[in-house]
């Protein structure tokens, strides 16, 4: 589903004249494929968000050092891609959302402390992939289990 609306931009894209959207496209595309290489099979429409979370994790990083370093022009790029990416992912989940989601993932897993925050993230990766920021959660289940 994801990989079709992603071939059928391209071609508008191209249609268009759109050099920049296009470009941030064939990147998109081109993580995938590798992906599937490296899996040896065709990946779904998870396995693409998990690709999309992983670009928009180096993008932002790369906003930020390119903001420290002073190259604004390299940064605003990168906040384009951003942009793009991001218009592949589902609707973002509110905060409220979120710790209810933590919250009965802590519930299901019988989540007591610190050494449980592994069985809480699995359980919630798949519920939030490319719907939250998987670092947040991360801390936001660890501010839970802490205490």
């Amino acid at each position: 589903m994801l990989k079709a609306r992603l071939q059928a931009d391209m071609k508008a894209a191209m249609k268009s004249g759109d050099k920049a959207r296009l470009g941030v496209i064939r990147l998109i595309h081109a993580a995938i494929k590798q992906r599937e290489i490296d899996e040896r099979g065709e990946l779904d429409d998870t396995q693409v968000l998990a690709v999309l979370d992983k670009m928009l994790k180096q993008r932002r990083d790369s906003v930020a050092q390119y903001t420290e370093a002073g190259r604004e022009d390299l940064a605003e790029k990168e906040r384009f891609e951003i942009q793009v990416c991001q218009d592949y992912l589902p609707a973002a989940l509110s905060d409220d959302e979120i710790d209810a989601l933590i919250g009965s993932a802590i519930a299901d897993t019988g989540a007591a402390g610190m050494q449980d925050m592994g069985k809480v993230m699995g359980v919630l990766k798949p519920k939030l992939q490319g719907r939250a920021d998987m670092a947040a959660v991360s801390g936001a289940v660890k501010a839970r289990l802490a205490g």
